[in-house]
């Protein structure tokens, strides 16, 4: 099994959808730019999002196990992957890669 690293690298936000269907809410997102984990044989890491890790998780567990290459060549790192979480009105996107 590899270790997978999580990076946050991007975060959109969609005031208008906010704005037309989503409650006031005071508290959101708590992931930063930049910040990473280290998931151990598949798991989720300590600390992840369980919405985030919900979105990507089966995509860890697959390059934990040596897979990849999805999507026939979708990633110039074929041992990686840029997934998004599932929030619709401020998706995170993280970048999967196996460690050597």
């Amino acid at each position: 099994m590899y270790k997978v690293k999580i990076t946050a690298v991007r975060q959109t936000v969609y005031p208008d959808l906010m704005a037309q269907f989503e409650n006031p809410i005071e508290h959101t997102c708590d992931v930063k730019i930049g910040q990473s984990w280290i998931s151990v044989d598949g798991q989720c890491p300590e600390g992840m999002c369980a919405s985030a890790w919900s979105s990507m998780r089966e995509f860890v567990e697959a390059l934990a196990r040596g897979e990849g290459n999805f999507f026939d060549g979708w990633m110039r790192n074929p041992m990686s992957a840029m997934i998004s979480c599932n929030d619709g009105f401020r998706p995170m996107s993280f970048y999967l890669e196996v460690l050597p």
